[in-house]
């Protein structure tokens, strides 16, 4: 692990990596994991430093398999990449447990 990975990982949100050793984690070995963490509870400054660190086409081709990525996220993105909405993993998979009813 370089130190430049140590120093762009630190560059994140303190609350994304609250649980988790932050300086052992590789940007390219836990690249889906960060782009979840960074995309589902990041700021705007973390999605900035996620667009300069992996680019738009890595950051869709690991969105498109996540199933818990929320459903705005995925609409932002998708508007962003031009990718349909439709291809996310997220919009085609239903919970494994029914929602609460709505009052």
């Amino acid at each position: 692990m370089t130190d430049n990975n140590i120093n762009r990982i630190e560059r994140y949100s303190r609350h994304l990596f609250w649980d988790v050793d932050a300086g052992k984690l590789d940007e390219k070995r836990d690249a889906r994991f960060i782009i979840g963490r960074v995309l589902n509870y990041g700021l705007f400054s973390d999605w900035k430093l996620l667009l300069n660190c992996y680019g738009m086409d890595t950051i869709i081709t690991h969105t498109l398999k996540m199933r818990d990525l929320d459903k705005k996220t995925a609409s932002f993105l998708s508007v962003l990449s031009g990718v349909p909405k439709n291809e996310f993993l997220c919009y085609n998979s239903k919970p494994s447990s029914p929602p609460h009813w709505n009052f």
